[in-house]
């Protein structure tokens, strides 16, 4: 049986890294944050707060898929995968299950002001929520999860649960 890849994906400050490394510390699997995973370039440029292009995202998204594919047995990815043509990449390319969390504006610009330790700036939550296309009919194997007032506990309970039943 081939390694499970788990692709945690939503905007910025959704929640994405604290439900991946939950799922990944509850499943003894690895965790990889893909933010760890942007070139220097796209870091300079969301600290300066300018959004990223496709043409910025596509050599990250090769080097999510590089890494889940280094790893020898199952993964949970922070990934915004934000477009459907990024989950398709992380699927084909990876071999990816994707959950999206998805909280509303409101939330995530709290959230993303609250941090101190992101490069990403609360001023460029805006531009995720106007770039990010949710899961619709054509994307039934991708289930979304709110993420606005249930708990980490819950969420990643849900997402194990998914994982499970599939």
């Amino acid at each position: 049986m081939s390694p499970t890849v788990l692709v945690v994906g939503g905007p910025t400050a959704s929640g994405k890294t604290t439900v991946a490394s939950g799922v990944a510390d509850r499943l003894g699997w690895t965790f990889i944050d893909a933010d760890d995973l942007h070139p220097a370039d796209n870091v300079a440029r969301m600290s300066a707060g300018m959004p990223l292009s496709e043409e910025h995202r596509r050599p990250w998204l090769d080097a999510v898929i590089g890494a889940a594919r280094a790893c020898a047995g199952d993964v949970a990815i922070a990934c915004s995968a934000l477009r459907i043509d990024h989950r398709d990449r992380l699927r084909r390319g990876a071999g990816a299950r994707i959950v999206m969390l998805r909280p509303d504006l409101h939330t995530a610009t709290q959230r993303a002001a609250a941090r101190s330790d992101h490069f990403m700036p609360a001023s460029l939550v805006a531009s995720q929520f106007d770039t990010v296309e949710w899961p619709t009919d054509t994307e039934s194997d991708v289930w979304t999860l709110d993420a606005n007032h249930a708990s980490v506990d819950r969420l990643v309970e849900a997402v194990i649960a998914r994982l499970h039943a599939h």
